[in-house]
């Protein structure tokens, strides 16, 4: 099994809220693809990560995760390539982790 996070910003690079009905659109395709999905809203994460040896660059993201059996790259990879789009971000960050269900 895999554990697939996803990391989704709560402002797009201008600053701008993200609409609500992004994350609602996210949370039912990946629920219906994986038959499940875990939702971390309520308070969100921040991000914080250097862009150059002067800057420090940040994000307030929420956090999605499925689990799943098997890891297709390909699919990933244009799914986070449409996020990127739709959050209006250069990079949404997946990450998978191979997991044991006890």
């Amino acid at each position: 099994m895999h554990l697939v996070q996803v990391l989704l910003p709560l402002y797009d690079n201008a600053g701008t809220a993200q609409p609500g009905d992004l994350f609602r659109a996210v949370a039912a395709e990946l629920t219906e693809r994986f038959g499940g999905l875990t939702a971390y809203t309520r308070s969100p994460a921040e991000g914080r990560w250097k862009e150059d040896a002067s800057t420090t660059a940040r994000d307030d993201v929420v956090l999605f995760e499925v689990l799943a059996d098997s890891i297709d790259r390909r699919w990933w990879a244009a799914y986070r390539r449409g996020l990127e789009t739709r959050f209006r971000q250069e990079h949404v960050l997946i990450r998978a982790h191979a997991v044991e269900v006890l």
